[in-house]
């Protein structure tokens, strides 16, 4: 494994294991953070600072564009890795249908096309969720649509769809 390119983490509107998800991106090198404008917003929700990814070194991508910009580096071959987690359902229908109108989506399709493996961390994955809100745990029940496609997303190549932490890790473990 080429141990210099990097990960691009990138993190969209959910708390859903958002904290587990920041708890991973900390124990990692040569990752950079990549945020949709919902997940710049979510992690105010949930207490993170910008600075918090800034002080360990991590490079830190807005949403600030019209063209997303940061996309320019996956054809630069600085990255081995994408990696969107949490993942809302919204950005899962997004990918599952080939839009990229964000910067997180435009990192996952212009991925595909450079033939740059991804592993999404799929919010909606069942048909009741527990999920930890701002200030509360809530219990959501996905609706078919998003149970569709995150069964469609399944099926893209070069890509691993995992509905849980050990599954994040294990997905993690072949390319670090």
């Amino acid at each position: 494994m080429d141990n210099t390119k990097r990960i691009a983490w990138c993190i969209t509107g959910s708390g859903h294991y958002l904290k587990e998800s920041i708890e991973i991106i900390f124990t990692l090198k040569n990752v950079d953070l990549f945020l949709s404008g919902a997940g710049e917003e979510v992690l105010k929700w949930y207490n993170y600072s910008l600075e918090d990814f800034k002080s360990k070194g991590i490079k830190v991508f807005k949403d600030i564009t019209a063209s997303s910009a940061p996309v320019s580096l996956l054809y630069e071959n600085v990255y081995k890795l994408i990696v969107v987690s949490p993942a809302t359902s919204n950005t899962i229908a997004q990918m599952s249908y080939g839009l990229s109108d964000t910067l997180v989506t435009n990192m996952f399709a212009q991925a595909g096309k450079c033939k740059i493996h991804s592993i999404v961390f799929a919010c909606d994955t069942e048909p009741t969720v527990i999920t930890q809100a701002p200030k509360k745990s809530v219990t959501l029940y996905p609706r078919d649509i998003e149970l569709e496609n995150y069964e469609k997303l399944k099926k893209f190549k070069n890509v691993d769809v995992v509905d849980n932490v050990m599954k994040l890790n294990r997905a993690l473990k072949k390319w670090v």
